[in-house]
């Protein structure tokens, strides 16, 4: 565009120079022709102008090529790696929230479970094969199975939901699994003095029952221990007996139903694996001395044989220092026999020893 404009201001420029001649026609030929002179000077130094305005112009469209390239490959990284790093930040998203997802799936799954525990826990029968359950995972977990019984039926035709084998003293041990919560469960939700103070007057009375009837149903005499186990499968209310509720245990003590809990019951049950134990090792206790008479028998007989072994050894050892000493004799009479020169002539008295050496000799 910048080309065009030179070119019409030229086309202008030789316009005026073609005017001014034709008004100044009556100058002289010497200075038209200098005037022109002048313009085809001016002409040429307009157009090396123009040659040199357009190399300037080229060179400065390739420089704004060059920098418009630049800047595209620069924009285009840019957006690559935008786009990249957008792609990885929606993958983390879709990742977290596949998280998400199976957060909730589980959460949804536990309280559906929750709600099927307080189905349990609500109903009676339920409760109490919750607490059988519990009670069995940890008897099991502790004792071996010799050493209890399932829903033992004892001399008075009642069952006991354990029976704790241990022999006299102390006696088979009976264990109830079964526990109140109603009345827990309205000591909890109780907003008042009045309302709490009503809920553990029936929490106490539900608890002591329950010990009464454990009393009167599990110690058998001349069949079971003097004591019975009252299993209560949660601490919270284990708890809130001996925190607020100490009356309750101490008529328990008296009654000799001990209340225990899940943690209680699992260091009962060691120590009663200790006295089984106990028990055992006094059971085995004249095998392993009837064991050891006999190994101390055998130590006996092993003391005489090599005493025996012994003297045959002595006996050895003198027969053959007898040997040795006739061995002894033989070569001394030998030396001598072959110290004589037998071709020399000597009497029959110098092959005889003189007596000291007879009495050497033997």
């Amino acid at each position: 565009m910048e080309t065009t404009t030179l070119i019409a201001l030229l086309a202008a420029v030789a316009l005026v120079a073609v005017v001014i001649l034709s008004l100044r026609g009556e100058r002289s030929r010497a200075g038209a022709a200098a005037d022109m002179a002048r313009l085809a000077e001016t002409a040429e130094k307009l157009s090396g102008s123009q040659s040199e305005l357009a190399g300037r112009m080229q060179q400065a469209q390739i420089g704004m090529d060059q920098r418009l390239d630049a800047l595209t490959k620069r924009l285009g990284d840019g957006f690559s790696q935008q786009t990249e790093k957008t792609g990885e930040t929606l993958k983390g998203i879709h990742e977290r929230l596949a998280v998400i997802d199976a957060a909730q799936k589980n959460i949804t799954t536990l309280s559906e479970q929750v709600v099927g525990l307080q189905d349990i826990l609500s109903n009676k029968q339920a409760r109490g094969a919750f607490g059988e359950i519990q009670l069995q995972d940890l008897v099991s977990a502790v004792l071996p199975p010799s050493a209890y019984t399932w829903q033992a039926t004892l001399g008075n035709n009642k069952v006991a939901d354990c029976l704790i084998l241990l022999p006299n003293p102390p006696g088979s041990i009976a264990i109830d699994a079964k526990f109140p919560l109603e009345s827990y469960q309205a000591l909890r939700d109780a907003t008042d003095n009045t309302a709490r103070t009503k809920a553990g007057r029936a929490f106490s009375a539900d608890v002591l029952g329950h010990v009464r009837d454990i009393a009167d149903k599990y110690i058998v005499a001349g069949e079971t221990a003097e004591s019975a186990l009252m299993f209560l499968p949660s601490e919270a209310v284990y708890a809130e007996l001996h925190a607020n509720f100490r009356a309750v245990i101490e008529e328990s003590f008296r009654k000799r139903v001990w209340i225990v809990s899940p943690t209680t019951l699992w260091a009962t049950l060691n120590t009663v694996r200790a006295i089984l134990k106990d028990v055992r090792m006094r059971e085995q206790a004249g095998l392993i001395q009837i064991e050891v008479q006999k190994m101390l028998d055998d130590l006996g007989r092993l003391d005489t044989r090599v005493g025996n072994l012994q003297r045959h050894f002595d006996q050895a050892a003198r027969d053959i220092g007898d040997i040795r000493t006739s061995t002894d004799k033989v070569t001394r009479r030998g030396t001598r026999i072959e110290e004589m020169q037998l071709g020399d002539e000597q009497p029959a008295e110098a092959l005889a020893l003189p007596p000291d050496r007879l009495e050497e000799a033997g």
